[in-house]
């Protein structure tokens, strides 16, 4: 296909680029230009997504088969983006959020829980939700039964820069002994950002439309299974100390949000690791070994060293204070 990645340069734009290069798909992205040299064989459009005649000129007359869109922020942005490209580009991929789901979300939940309301004319981005939400009304707008929403859980692998699965992976690397949050069996539900990329790209070669549930099954693994297999895959020789969520939290220790185990006050949400996707597994996606995940996010730090985060991800010493945390460890010792 000929494919325009709005975005291309972190988490799930790099893993788009990636994946559309090894289909020989013929490649561009639009982006500021200031994050990444652009991959070989890819034709990179500069501009700024928040200006709209910066748009417009890049795009110049250019026409599309697929357009795929990373934007996580204003929704206007999107639309302006839309807009130029309806009449110009055969089906348009959102990345959107679980998030668009109306809080608390219901166990079990898959496409038809509850949305968020949003505005697709918004310049606001404070609210997340809200935000993504407004995203998927503007690329509706445009593009009507051409457009697939990808409503995305936690995704997790190379590339990421939200603060999960790299955070854990310097932690455990410290050796010793660390806090986890109890207990091990607790069940995760993630995708790898690479088999959301090809599922988007496979999708918009099929003109596959609709929103869809996107993440892993289910009841797949556990967090113990999450942490041991890490545990493997870089040889570290870190003990792992479970600690009980109500210990953790009168240590004002947050362990578990960073995977969405926990609320701030302290208790566990529902509906966030036991997603409905039998949507998007009867439309192909795929979900590849956890310790293959776990392999190339290690390989990837170890080549080029702890991304940037997103402005918007938590500072890296928001889930664990050491002081607090060496405390408990020695109360755990002693009892």
């Amino acid at each position: 296909m000929k494919v325009l990645i709005l975005g291309g340069t972190h988490h799930v734009g790099r893993a788009l680029v990636e994946a559309a290069l090894e289909r020989d798909d013929e490649v561009s992205t639009l982006n500021r230009g200031l994050s990444r040299e652009p991959a070989a064989g890819v034709r990179a459009l500069i501009a700024d997504r928040a200006d709209p005649e910066s748009v417009r000129r890049a795009l110049g007359d250019g026409r599309w088969e697929a357009v795929i869109d990373t934007w996580a922020w204003a929704p206007r942005v999107v639309r302006e983006a839309t807009r130029l490209l309806a009449d110009r580009a055969g089906h348009y991929g959102y990345v959107s959020s679980r998030g668009v789901h109306r809080w608390p979300w219901p166990s079990g939940a898959d496409e038809r829980a509850p949305l968020v309301d949003g505005d697709p004319g918004s310049i606001d981005d404070a609210d997340y939700a809200a935000a993504k939400r407004g995203g998927e009304l503007a690329v509706i707008e445009s593009f009507g039964e051409r457009a697939l929403l990808a409503r995305a859980g936690m995704i997790l692998g190379p590339y990421e820069d939200v603060g999960r699965i790299p955070w854990w992976l310097r932690r455990l690397e410290k050796g010793g002994r660390v806090l986890a949050p109890a207990p091990a069996n607790t069940p995760l539900q993630y995708l790898d950002v690479r088999d959301l990329a090809i599922w988007m790209l496979q999708s918009a070669e099929r003109g596959l439309g609709g929103a869809f549930t996107v993440t892993g099954p289910p009841g797949a693994i556990t967090l113990g299974e999450l942490l041991t297999t890490a545990l493997e895959v870089t040889g570290f020789g870190t003990e792992l100390v479970w600690a009980e969520p109500d210990l953790l939290i009168r240590h004002g220790l947050p362990l578990g949000m960073e995977l969405g185990l926990r609320m701030p006050d302290g208790s566990a949400p529902s509906g966030m690791h036991d997603a409905d996707v039998s949507a998007a597994l009867a439309e192909g996606l795929t979900a590849r070994p956890l310790r293959e995940t776990l392999a190339d996010t290690w390989a990837w730090l170890q080549a080029e060293g702890d991304p940037t985060p997103r402005p918007d991800a938590p500072s890296p010493d928001t889930w664990l204070d050491a002081a607090a945390e060496q405390r408990l460890l020695d109360q755990l010792s002693h009892s």
